[in-house]
């Protein structure tokens, strides 16, 4: 056995202290990682193993780490379902926010736990006990030891949605004796791109199918768009104003952000309403910290109700709440995409555009690379040097250029139908080769 292979099953053999530490700590600020914390050991109660033992061999097993994995897996299912509609959903997940949102998914019969830790013996016992028919994994989950231990067992593994970058590819390729096993094992990987296709021939992929994106597929709820339309109202009362977006922003966007508004003059920064939307709960608080330490009001998402109209003078809206981005993204005349400022590869543009949101993307969109220069080319998208370009540009296409930005509304349905397809083409590919 390669060294390398040898020390990663010895770490992961060693794993469950500091997976322990890391989950007590994450669970002082989002208490779900304390739920059912055996789940991750693959350690299950009598009533657990019942459960599983009702469909073992017949699982449709998907793994969405996390919350953007789990919106693509929930429209993945859909197409699934209305091919297979007796399906028996196992779903896993990582991280709290993919769990909460993947309860969303359940119906009777289906179960839903943690992926456990990837070590050989936490892995076998958790394919043992659930034997699935397939495992479909979203995007980038790749666990050597799960993947080793599907094989042994004859449990056919796919890669959904499949994307890979440069940057992953080179970290991949300089562990190849870890990357390939895992990589050789799949039985097909339904990419999302022609690059994404030749980066995982690089790593061994047998058998790869250009399907395109799921998340094209996505459809926003109408009553979150109605929602966020009602809301601006209400909290803009008669002084209207054009309202900008930082969108799923990661940490240190946000004082970019605020540093760039406080450039601009006093009547511009009163002339477009902002609205702040962190990516993750838990730093809802630390945002909010900041702007009221810069002395900028601040209005949250969880106040709205007892306050339906803005303070006079310049305030930011802040959206603290989870699984209300498409109401968001209807009280917004244009985003900013979080995730492109700093060195982090982009959050999902295309739900964005789907709502017909323009969008300004930072100069690193590695996550969604080619969809994000699609959305230029339609017009849905520009490309900014850095946050401050972004803030004046923002203050420009919605101040001085209303035709420009009208025409970026438009190109987004226009961009975000002509891509559309991909779930069902993987569906009824799996449905074809008898894993579903």
């Amino acid at each position: 056995m390669p060294v390398l292979r040898s020390l990663y099953r010895a770490v992961m053999a060693l794993g469950r202290p500091l997976l322990l530490r890391k989950l007590r700590r994450r669970g002082e600020q989002e208490p779900l990682y304390l739920h059912a914390v055996h789940q991750r050991f693959a350690d299950y109660t009598p009533q657990e193993q019942q459960q599983a033992a009702a469909h073992a061999g017949a699982w449709v097993w998907i793994h969405a780490v996390s919350l953007g994995e789990t919106r693509a897996a929930a429209i993945l299912l859909q197409a699934l379902r209305s091919v297979r509609p007796d399906l028996k959903l196992l779903l896993t997940n990582g991280t709290a926010t993919g769990h909460a949102e993947g309860r969303k998914l359940l119906r009777d019969g289906d179960m839903q736990v943690w992926l456990p830790l990837d070590s050989r013996a936490a892995a076998r016992r958790f394919l043992q006990l659930f034997r699935p028919r397939v495992g479909l994994l979203l995007e980038t989950e790749m666990w050597p030891e799960l993947l080793q231990q599907a094989q042994e067992l004859d449990i056919p593994m796919v890669l959904a949605n499949a994307r890979m970058s440069e940057k992953t590819l080179q970290q991949s390729l300089r562990l190849s004796s870890l990357a390939y096993p895992g990589y050789r094992s799949l039985r097909t990987a339904y990419v999302q791109t022609a690059s994404d296709a030749e980066r995982l021939r690089q790593l061994q992929v047998q058998e790869i199918r250009i399907v395109g994106n799921l998340k094209f597929d996505a459809s926003p709820a109408p009553e979150l768009l109605a929602q966020g339309r009602q809301w601006r109202q209400q909290l803009q009362g008669a002084a209207a104003r054009p309202l900008a977006m930082l969108a799923s922003s990661r940490e240190g966007e946000e004082r970019m952000w605020l540093q760039a508004w406080e450039s601009l003059s006093q009547q511009q920064r009163e002339a477009v309403q902002w609205l702040l939307v962190p990516r993750h709960p838990q730093r809802f608080d630390e945002v909010a910290a900041l702007l009221q330490q810069q002395g900028v009001p601040v209005l949250r998402r969880s106040a709205w109700d007892e306050q339906t109209r803005t303070p006079a003078g310049p305030v930011v809206w802040l959206g603290d709440s989870l699984g209300e981005m498409p109401m968001y993204y209807a009280m917004a005349d244009l985003a900013l995409m979080g995730g492109s400022f700093e060195q982090l590869g982009g959050q999902n543009l295309i739900e964005a555009c789907a709502c017909g949101c323009p969008v300004l993307l930072g100069p690193h969109t590695f996550n969604f690379a080619e969809a994000s220069e699609q959305a230029i080319a339609a017009g849905a998208a520009l490309r900014c040097v850095d946050m401050s370009q972004a803030v004046r540009e923002a203050g420009r296409l919605l101040l001085e250029d209303a035709p420009a930005h009208q025409q970026m509304q438009q190109a987004c349905g226009h961009f975000t139908d002509r891509h559309r397809g991909a779930a069902m083409r993987m569906a009824q590919d799996l449905q074809a080769r008898g894993l579903i």
